[in-house]
């Protein structure tokens, strides 16, 4: 799979993006899919610092404009720094692709502990609320978009101890139905991507090959995805040009795994 979309979407081009969670997986192919459209992008990581700086060196030499920021999403402190500070260092605002997010563990409904709540949930889903609510003032100010990451998980209950992780998905996907309902009369569309099984360090952290190998056999097209393969639904989402009738839905890209 190439490393960038080999779309040309006008419109996004010169638009300041904040990527959250972008230095591995899908929010790594997506920054440099943001840039190669020509928008500025804010590539914010946690603990990948290496590979953030390897990235965003990559995305020079290819000649996109790079901001690289580091925070921890399950402190909402620092969700609202990385915020600001991306759109200080651009003077804008035009989109938030909410993608930071883990599962931090199979852990079985039985086995479920206060903490392990509070870090799933903070995460994956006050990690989006947070985000959202420090991005709207700039958002507001000449029309943008927000693009949150949902998971197949939030549709199909999720299993082998990811149910919690499937259940913050899901209200990231209820999320997304509310906030575009609120926000498009400020000219901010609100959508998500839902991606399936793709083989990023997600499921090399959380996923046996055993595991892997079940999953893909539900698979009608026969094959686990790549981050490569969510990049378009991401940026068809980002464009006015394309989808500027478009609010409030959840794009599943799961193969055909599931068909809601």
């Amino acid at each position: 799979m190439p490393a960038t979309t080999p779309l040309n979407i006008p419109d996004l081009a010169g638009k300041a993006v904040l990527i959250t969670g972008a230095s591995t997986g899908i929010g790594a192919a997506l920054a440099r899919a943001y840039a190669a459209q020509g928008c500025k992008v804010a590539l914010h990581y946690n603990s990948s610092r290496d590979a953030a700086e390897t990235l965003a060196k990559t995305i020079g030499d290819e000649g996109g404009e790079v901001f690289l920021v580091q925070g921890d999403f399950s402190v909402s402190a620092d969700v609202e720094r990385v915020v600001e500070e991306s759109a200080a260092h651009f003077g804008r605002l035009d989109g938030l692709v909410n993608n930071a997010g883990g599962m931090l563990g199979r852990v079985p409904y039985g086995e479920q502990t206060e903490a392990h709540y509070d870090a799933v949930m903070d995460l994956n889903a006050r990690s989006v609320l947070t985000a959202s609510r420090k991005a709207i003032p700039w958002l507001k100010k000449q029309g943008g978009f927000i693009v949150n990451t949902s998971s197949i998980a939030a549709r199909n209950g999720a299993a082998g101890g990811a149910g919690l992780y499937g259940s913050a998905k899901a209200f990231v996907s209820n999320v997304t139905r509310g906030m575009a309902k609120e926000l498009i009369g400020f000219g901010i569309r609100v959508n998500a991507v839902a991606p399936g099984v793709i083989l990023t360090p997600f499921h090399e952290r959380y996923s046996t090959e055993e595991q892997i190998k079940g999953m893909v056999g539900t698979i009608p097209q026969g094959r686990a995805g790549t981050a490569q393969d969510c990049v378009g639904a991401y940026l068809f989402l980002s464009s006015d040009l394309l989808s500027g009738y478009i609010i409030g839905q959840v794009i599943e890209v799961n193969g055909g795994q599931l068909m809601p």
